[in-house]
């Protein structure tokens, strides 16, 4: 089952890779911070100054990608989107990001300690205005290093 694989694998990744697309149907991409995988949806925080923001306000489909370089394995997850911006579970979603953040931030420091070389910056910085991008999971693909491809209904 696909969807157990893809769990294990968004556990220890910070950033993810969103496409939208615009009523006209012109395209962009762009990585997206992954705040979590619950219950067939999928938790991102964003900002509202660029185009993936601006994409879902017209059509919320997205497809999300990544690539496992182990294995050399790419996962394609399709879904509808629902934009977050206020509320109870907006305030959750907000304290699980700053949490998040502040962890990734610390692990890019010691990190670079730890190979003796640093990062232009440590810290993670959002504008003040972020949203949640409460993505629908409706299928999943994962494609192989040879082009062979697997795909299930979620």
């Amino acid at each position: 089952m696909l969807s157990v694989k893809i769990t294990k694998l968004l556990k220890n990744r910070a950033f993810i890779s969103v496409a939208t697309a615009d009523f006209n149907g012109q395209p962009n991409a762009a990585p997206k911070f992954f705040l979590k995988l619950e219950n067939n949806f999928i938790y991102l925080a964003d900002y509202t100054i660029g185009k993936t923001w601006e994409n879902l306000k017209v059509n919320p489909c997205v497809s999300l990608s990544f690539m496992e370089p182990d294995t050399l394995i790419g996962y394609q997850i399709n879904g509808a989107v629902e934009i977050i911006d206020k509320g109870p579970e907006y305030d959750k979603m907000m304290s699980e990001f700053r949490e998040r953040e502040v962890d990734l931030s610390a692990k890019r420091i010691i990190e670079g300690l730890y190979r003796g070389r640093g990062h232009e910056t440590f810290e993670l910085t959002f504008p003040e205005r972020v949203v949640i991008f409460k993505i629908k999971l409706k299928d999943i693909a994962e494609i192989g290093p040879r082009g062979d491809l697997r795909r299930e209904k979620v």
